[in-house]
């Protein structure tokens, strides 16, 4: 029977190697074709579980992350409320002798609504930071006015009209602040 183009060899049908040596090249070849395609297989399995491995943190970074900032936008809101309610405080007189009884409660009631209110935010990853006295950092800082000062070096914030507020140590809102520059005497040396 005539073997067809689409038929299986047969291999009892392939020659037989001549000689023992020639036996064990073939047997040798195919083992080493055998390896290198075992190996191949391998690297790529390694490289597969790596990527899935990469895969599985990128996922759970993309979840922590998400679950961490997704009340970004809630949390400036909040904060904007938290500046309000210093601005009121602010706006009472001042603690004295000569306050008036209502007036005092109505400060201490407030101050205690505020500590509150500021240590609920802290829970939540939402904080406030004063920068006053620091270095004027653009990341964090947002300069409304410059003021000369001979007490404070150039660029130092010397009042923040808003803090800044952070969540999770991510910038929520920079904080408005009037920075120190060299007095114009002093920029114009010596005449």
């Amino acid at each position: 029977m005539m073997n067809e183009p689409n038929d299986i060899p047969d291999p009892a049908a392939a020659p037989a190697p001549d000689t023992p040596e020639a036996v064990m090249e073939a047997a040798a070849a195919r083992i080493a074709a055998l390896e290198a395609e075992a190996t191949d297989f391998k690297d790529r399995w390694m490289r597969a579980e790596a990527e899935m491995a990469n895969t599985r943190a990128r996922a759970r970074r993309d979840v922590e992350e998400a679950r961490q900032y997704a009340v970004q936008k809630f949390a400036a809101d909040v904060t904007e409320a938290a500046d309000n309610l210093r601005r009121g405080l602010d706006a009472l007189p001042a603690a004295g002798p000569d306050t008036p009884p209502l007036v005092a409660k109505l400060r201490e009631g407030i101050e205690g609504v505020e500590r509150a209110f500021l240590a609920t935010l802290e829970r939540n990853g939402v904080k406030r930071e004063d920068p006053t006295g620091q270095a004027f950092d653009p990341n964090f800082h947002q300069a409304m006015a410059e003021q000369e000062s001979l007490a404070h070096p150039p660029g130092t914030v010397l009042q923040a009209w808003t803090p800044a507020w952070m969540l999770h140590g991510r910038l929520l809102r920079p904080a408005m602040v009037v920075v120190a520059k060299a007095p114009e005497a002093e920029l114009a040396g010596p005449g």
